[in-house]
């Protein structure tokens, strides 16, 4: 009987979550993944507390991020423009407008705009205390 009413309990709660929004409100998921483009399982830190950043980030045409790595998850959407991330042993990963990135982990990797408008990313980041 107690599983039956927590069962009941969890769907009225999941019912009532998913009616926060007026009909018209359309919510689209743009990403739902449990690992990065290289598939690297994607794990929350252990840390007591977190900063959320959430950046635009400009890569003029011809131009890259450098070679660099993430010590934590960063996520990003593509809001304009053509991204090439090139990983160290030369491959080589296309995010075109409106895809999104699960970044890797301590992974080198460099992001390069090579086409002739701005690339425009939303980036999405934690970082542990």
């Amino acid at each position: 009987m107690k599983k039956l009413l927590l069962t009941i309990v969890a769907v009225c709660i999941g019912l009532s979550l998913h009616a926060q929004y007026n009909k018209e409100v359309v919510k689209e998921i743009l990403l739902k993944t449990d690992t990065t483009y290289i598939g690297q399982k994607i794990k929350y830190p252990v840390c007591t507390t977190a900063d959320i950043k959430i950046s635009k980030v400009t890569i003029p045409a011809g131009a890259s991020t450098g070679w660099h790595k993430h010590d934590t998850h960063v996520f990003a959407y593509v809001q304009q423009g053509n991204l090439t991330i090139e990983l160290e042993g030369g491959k080589s990963i296309d995010f075109h407008q409106n895809s999104t990135i699960a970044e890797v982990i301590n992974t080198m990797h460099n992001g390069v705009n090579k086409g002739k408008e701005d690339v425009v990313l939303i980036v999405f980041q934690m970082e542990g205390h």
